[in-house]
Parts: structure tokens; C-alpha cells; sequence
């Protein structure tokens, strides 16, 4: 059984080698909004209102926050629902290698490939814009691992109540858009009015952005930020377990 395992993870490796789309933009897209967003004139500046902090500087977590949320709603669901529809996962139930473990493998697949671009874009924050790295690095990964598994679970809840292809990519085309505005791509959830910013932190993303923020700048993260997207992962993998169907 592991040796069953491990060839289906490198069959979806290489299957998921062969999709460009995916891979840039989870992999190579947060990266390039960093290079746009550090580029726009005054973004390189310090600001008074932040603390002295540039605001290039609050979207280092933004832009690690946006490659988990595609990770999540736009790759893990065409994956799944398009194996579930063409019969993949029915006729694997019948072989001594479970779904599961497919499931497994685009889990490890996606959640690594969502993380790889984390660093990336930390990596490219610091050598082309001269951001600080994570004050807090064990926090900071902390706080991006339970990002990710939120993602991914919210990704699988997608899987699970999505019966065809195309409903799943509306549902989660629908649920894209919101995530990115809660982690603070188009507004940095720090600069936000103090009533919206408090609502945006209860949801998964917006956590995840202050917990990160709070990491880069050198402090443990709020354990209230830390509470809320464990929450939100326990729920929503919950909810994917329990409405989920192979086929």
C-alpha cells in the first residue's frame, strides 16, 4: 500500500507538471503581484499612518495568502469533481488503492505547491524590495500552515456539494473573489476602517492576514487570529467529510 501510494503521488505530480495554467498561477502569479504592486510609485515609501512601515511591506502575507487561496479554490476542485465525473474515483474504490489516497496526494500536491510559493514570494519581497523577513519565522509558518489546510478544506467542501465541473468552478469562482478581498489583496486588512477590519478578522483569510502580519513584524500571532482558522478548518473539512461522494 505505500508503495501504491507513493506512485500515485508522482502520477499526480507529473500530471499536475503538465497543467501551466495551475502552476503559474499558484506558483509564479503571487510572486509577479509582488514585482507589479513593489514597482507602483509611493508603495516603496515609508508611511506615517503605518508605523513608518511601506506598504509593499503588508503585502508580502497578502500575495502568500493569494497563492493559497488558488491552490484552494481554483485548482483542488476541477481536479476532483473532473475525476469523480469521468469515473476515476469509482473504479479506484474497487482496487486495493482507496480515493483516498488520491485525495491524499492532490492535498500534499496543492498544500506544498501553496506553500513553495509562500517562500517565493518572501524570497523575491526581500531581494527586490528589500522587505524584512519574518520576524516571528516559527509563528509565521504556523499561521501559513493553518491558512493552507483552511484553504484546501474550503476547497474539498467545494468538491463535496458541487455535483459537475462547471458548477464547481462558479461555486468556487464565487467564493475567490471574497477570500482575496478578506485577505486583503485589493486593501491590506491593516489599512481598513476598524469595523470592517474586525469583521474581515473572523473570517479565514483575514485571520490568517493579521496572524501573518503580526509574524512578519516580529510577534507571536493572536492566539484569537489562530483560534478562528483552526476553527474554520475543523468545520469546513467537517462539513467536506460529511457531504463528500466518490461518486
Amino acid at each position: 500500500m505505500a508503495s501504491a501510494s507513493t506512485a500515485v503521488l508522482r502520477t499526480e505530480a507529473r500530471l499536475l507538471s503538465r497543467e501551466p495554467g495551475v502552476l503559474f498561477w499558484m506558483i509564479t502569479f503571487p510572486s509577479l503581484l509582488m514585482v507589479i504592486l513593489g514597482l507602483i510609485p509611493g508603495f516603496g515609501d515609508p508611511e506615517p499612518d503605518l508605523g513608518g512601515r511601506r506598504v509593499i511591506d503588508l503585502y508580502v502575507p497578502v500575495a502568500a495568502l493569494l497563492a493559497v487561496i488558488v491552490a484552494g479554490l481554483q485548482s483542488l476542485p476541477p481536479i476532483l469533481i473532473g475525476y469523480r465525473e469521468r469515473g476515476i474515483l469509482r473504479r479506484m474504490s474497487t482496487t486495493p488503492v482507496r480515493p483516498a489516497t488520491l485525495l491524499v496526494s492532490q492535498l500534499v500536491l496543492l498544500g506544498g505547491g501553496a506553500l513553495a510559493s509562500a517562500a517565493l514570494v518572501i524570497a523575491v519581497g526581500r531581494i527586490a524590495f528589500g522587505v524584512a523577513l519574518p520576524g516571528q519565522l516559527a509563528g509565521y509558518l504556523l499561521a501559513l500552515v493553518l491558512a493552507t489546510a483552511g484553504a484546501l478544506a474550503l476547497g474539498g467542501l467545494v468538491c463535496a456539494i458541487a455535483r459537475t465541473q462547471k458548477a464547481g468552478q462558479a461555486i468556487g469562482s464565487a467564493l475567490f473573489f471574497p477570500s482575496m478581498f478578506t485577505a486583503g489583496v485589493w486593501l491590506p486588512v491593516q489599512t481598513m476602517p476598524d469595523l470592517l477590519r474586525d469583521i474581515v478578522g473572523y473570517s479565514p483569510m483575514g485571520a490568517a492576514s493579521e496572524a501573518l502580519d503580526a509574524a512578519m513584524r516580529g510577534g507571536w500571532p493572536h492566539w484569537v487570529d489562530l483560534v478562528v482558522m483552526a476553527l474554520w478548518t475543523v468545520l469546513l473539512t467537517a462539513g467536506a467529510a460529511r457531504w463528500f461522494r466518490w461518486e
